[in-house]
């Protein structure tokens, strides 16, 4: 029973072990569905589940049909031509990081958007290229296609290395929607929360920079190859530097006019964002204003600039990727499918919990999944989504993905009627916008003394991720930043933290004995918490930490205790020693033998429990021996083990515990076991881990019942007065027994959490539970309450 006192309560109940407990509370028995369970029920068919599989694979038949027209549809017009002008420049610019034609960027920015508003559950979202995915094709494509070796630099060579890597761009990225695809269909949706946000945002910097320096050539107009294997971008930054003095004034001079008028006016659209009614689109201003000058001013024919060039007119013929290709990039296929996801995953949440809507983890997977392989044999690269092409389309008022089939709309105008007047435009004008839009993670480099400050592990892995990435590239340093990840969850789990807990306040609360000074622990009494699974690779550590905290090796007490058993028995059979009433004593002058000769070759023998039948009189170990015969102290009696944050055992680590507490046990020391999840104790009896030494009977509710129950078992022992017994009617009731013999229904005593208040009144503020006569409770103040220092303020 619970009663409210002020902002107090009081609680009056038995001391429960977890067999007394479900003695007297009845469990109900669950059904667990097993593998196969779950299997049939997946595979089952019937019309509602087809209509659930049906809605859930087309998103776009649930919403759209609720669409408020006249509400939204201004506001996706508004936001999709905003976004489509954006999606078109980032297109453009994003080709260069993979190394083919410009024009090739604007399939990439067409198709992923039809097919992700038909099976996306995002409504926010912009799909389109991304520059780190960019970048990551880019390396396979110069990988397997790279730079004309031979410096003829001819129109025929440059349009066969063109085709080769328009062609590997298309494979890679038709594999990883491949990739994309089967783990959304096998729910392999989870997978992303293995990319932890420092691990996203040491990975999305460092890609960053790589875009930078990817970028130097088209800025400076340098003739830099591509080095993609480990330290490539030193390699990259120190061929740039050995030519820098060949560098094209007019695109240096032209980027850098772009970058400052870029920065400066997104600066402004974010300071001002609640003041001006959309973003300013100083990318489409600049691009007219570049294309405009370069055109007018033929900056090809005087400075010998780069320009775009001839556009593709219309579209391709879909193409099946190459088989050949497929087999040389199937880890990158599968790294880019992976990162993609992540990222747009990532940004789809951020607006989904703004705008309050669910998102489908493994129907997000089959979208972009789709998306890339309809995108790769349409001969465009991998798509994702850029946080500020996604920004554009949120804060300029897009509501759903309608927004995202004008901005498609957008791109297609471009590819069939207009894309003619963008020919003329600088590639260093596309260097520079692709560079403008790195700010937002160029400026993650923050995060380090912010991760520092709350999380050190996190600190050290967005470190560590951006090392690997800067210096092994894209693809070996994911795979490096994810492995180091997981060996910091493995370290942590196996190094966990362990504490010896105290009572704080004399109450039913156990904390850190260090962390306070109002504390009481009962005298040999050691509590013990692991806050960690308990598996194989951290049972050691347990052990040895419990060791530590009690003070002695059981192990080692237990040998001595047996070995001097040994040579008891050895002096008692010569007349070495004589029993009196007063214990043994020597009655001749000892002599020393070694360790060795009383092994006796039987080492085993001595990890066996102490058996003293034969002897005529029992050992307290506690007392003087005889001379010669020195055994360590044990000073304690009883050991709670804390299992309230083991959330699961396995079979390796049972095994270790079970000889640890045997141990223990074999030391006439009392082991409880306490809230431990449901499930441990179940597990336990079915792995056969108890016996005549270790029994479920030693685990307890709370660590307050377990110590509750060594007072009175001690108390009950040690005390003159008082004799307890259990009455027969109530398993968990306890009776007094005065020295007269006389029993009363008064003296029926259950537990109750004493309030803390008491402490000022003594016990006759406990008067309140004396009246109880109907639920047989009252106070003890004679086991308790005393004010001794081993006594504990709790009632029962």
């Amino acid at each position: 029973m619970v009663e409210p006192v002020g902002n107090h309560y009081v609680v009056a109940r038995p001391v429960y072990s977890e067999n007394s407990f479900n003695e007297e509370h009845e469990k109900l028995h669950r059904y667990h569905k097993t593998f196969w369970d779950h299997l049939k029920l997946y595979f089952r068919c019937s019309p509602q589940r087809a209509k659930k599989i049906a809605l859930r694979f087309f998103p776009v038949v649930s919403w759209l049909p609720a669409y408020r027209l006249r509400e939204w549809i201004l506001s996706d017009i508004v936001s999709g031509i905003n976004t489509g002008l954006v999606a078109v420049l980032q297109g453009l610019a994003f080709a260069l990081l993979v190394n083919v034609p410009p024009g090739y960027g604007l399939y990439a920015a067409f198709f992923p958007v039809l097919v992700y508003f038909i099976f996306g559950t995002s409504r926010h979202i912009s799909v389109g290229p991304f520059p780190v995915l960019s970048l990551m094709v880019g390396g396979v494509v110069t990988r397997l296609v790279p730079d004309d070796s031979t410096g003829s630099g001819n129109s025929t060579n440059i349009s066969a290395i063109n085709e080769e890597r328009v062609m590997v761009a298309a494979s890679v990225t038709f594999l990883s929607g491949i990739f994309q695809l089967l783990l959304g269909i096998f729910h392999f949706g989870f997978l992303v929360i293995y990319l932890s946000q420092s691990l996203i945002s040491g990975f999305t910097t460092a890609a960053a920079v790589h875009v930078l320096v990817s970028q130097l050539k088209f800025m400076f107009q340098l003739p830099v190859p591509g080095f993609i294997k480990p330290l490539g971008i030193i390699y990259t930054l120190e061929s740039f530097f050995s030519q820098i003095t060949k560098t094209n004034v007019a695109d240096l001079v032209t980027s850098l006019l772009v970058l400052l008028v870029v920065f400066v006016v997104k600066e402004m659209n974010d300071r001002y964002k609640e003041k001006l009614p959309t973003p300013i689109p100083i990318e489409l201003l600049v691009t007219i204003v570049a294309g405009l000058i370069s055109y007018f001013v033929n900056l090809e024919e005087k400075f010998n600039v780069a320009v775009i060039g001839k556009l593709p007119e219309g579209f391709q013929a879909p193409a099946a990727p190459d088989v050949g290709i497929l087999q040389n990039c199937i880890g990158d296929g599968f790294s880019i499918g992976i990162v993609a996801f992540a990222v747009a995953f990532s940004v789809a949440k951020v607006y989904s919990i703004k705008h309050d809507y669910p998102i489908d983890a493994n129907q997000e997977l089959i979208a972009f999944g789709l998306g890339n392989i309809v995108g790769g044999s349409f001969k465009g690269f991998a798509s994702s989504t850029a946080l500020s092409r996604s920004g554009v389309q949120e804060s300029t008022g897009g509501k759903t993905q309608i927004a995202g089939i004008i901005s498609s709309v957008i791109v297609l105008v471009v590819i069939l009627a207009i894309g003619f007047l963008l020919e003329p435009l600088q590639k260093s004008v596309l260097a520079s916008l692709a560079l403008g839009n790195l700010k937002g993670m160029l400026m993650q480099f923050k995060e380090v003394g912010i991760l520092w400050r709350k999380d050190k592990f996190d600190c050290i892995i967005w470190v560590v991720t951006f090392l690997a990435t800067i210096f092994l590239g894209l693809d070996l340093g994911l795979v490096a930043a994810v492995a180091f990840q997981l060996l910091t969850v493995v370290i942590r789990s196996q190094i966990p933290s362990c504490a010896v807990l105290a009572n704080v306040g004399r109450s039913n609360i156990y904390r850190n004995r260090k962390d306070y000074t109002d504390i009481y622990e009962p005298e040999g009494v050691k509590i013990f918490r692991c806050s960690s699974p308990i598996f194989f690779a951290n049972i050691e550590f347990f052990r040895e930490k419990l060791i530590t905290a009690v003070g002695f090796n059981p192990l080692r007490v237990l040998r001595k205790r047996n070995k001097a058993l040994r040579k008891i028995r050895k002096m008692l059979k010569k007349g070495e020693l004589q029993v009196t009433p007063k214990g043994l004593i020597s009655m001749a002058n000892h002599t020393y033998e070694s360790d060795e000769e009383l092994d006796n070759n039987k080492i085993e023998e001595l990890d066996q429990p102490t058996n003293m039948t034969d002897l005529p009189i029992q050992i307290n170990w506690g007392t003087d021996l005889p001379p010669g015969i020195t055994v360590p102290e044990v000073n304690i009696h009883s050991i709670i083990l804390d299992f309230s944050s083991v959330s699961f055992l396995d079979f390796s680590a049972m095994t270790i515990l079970k000889k640890t507490l045997k141990e223990f046990v074999r030391l006439d020391i009392d082991i409880y076991i306490v809230e431990s999840h449901e499930g441990l104790l179940d597990k336990l009896e079915r792995s056969a881990f108890f016996d005549e030494e270790i029994k479920p009977s030693m685990f307890f509710l709370t660590i307050h019942d377990a110590v509750l129950q060594i007072l009175l078992k001690k108390d009950t022992a040690n005390s003159p007065k008082l004799k307890l017994t259990k009455e027969n009617s109530r398993s968990n009731d306890y009776v007094i027994i005065p020295r007269n013999g006389l029993r009363s229904r008064e003296c029926t005593v259950r537990l109750c959490l004493w309030h803390s208040r008491h402490r000022k009144h003594g016990p006759k503020s406990c008067s309140w539970e004396s009246a109880r006569s109907d639920n047989k409770s009252i106070f003890i103040p004679e086991l308790l309450c005393q004010p001794r220092a081993e006594s504990i303020q709790t009632a029962y």
